[in-house]
């Protein structure tokens, strides 16, 4: 079991949105899934694209370089051109506290 880090408040990351935070050295890519928060590694398995700048529809992330799909809850792939999954981390809200598990 990992350490939980504070990474943002509640009203820094709108529904449908993510953004870039980083934790022990790691960029991971949080998303706001209308009010339920996920956290998936920032680098896309296929050429490294920012998925926390990729569009959001519902809980799947589209990487803005190529295209690759990523389900944000499980960090599994969902469409080429990536053929690997990233990481998934527990995220957990205490307040208006957005904390995340490493």
């Amino acid at each position: 079991m990992g350490n939980l880090f504070e990474v943002a408040k509640i009203g820094d990351i709108e529904p449908g949105q993510g953004m870039l935070v980083e934790v022990q050295g790691k960029e991971i890519a949080l998303f706001n899934c209308d009010g339920s928060y996920y956290a998936i590694d920032n680098v896309c398995t296929h050429v490294g694209g920012p998925l926390s700048e990729g569009e959001l529809e519902g809980d799947r992330v589209t990487c803005p370089w190529h295209g690759a799909e990523f389900d944000v809850k499980t960090g599994e792939v969902l469409g080429p051109p990536a053929k690997n999954s990233v990481r998934s981390y527990k995220v957990e809200v205490e307040g208006d506290s957005i904390k995340i598990e490493v």
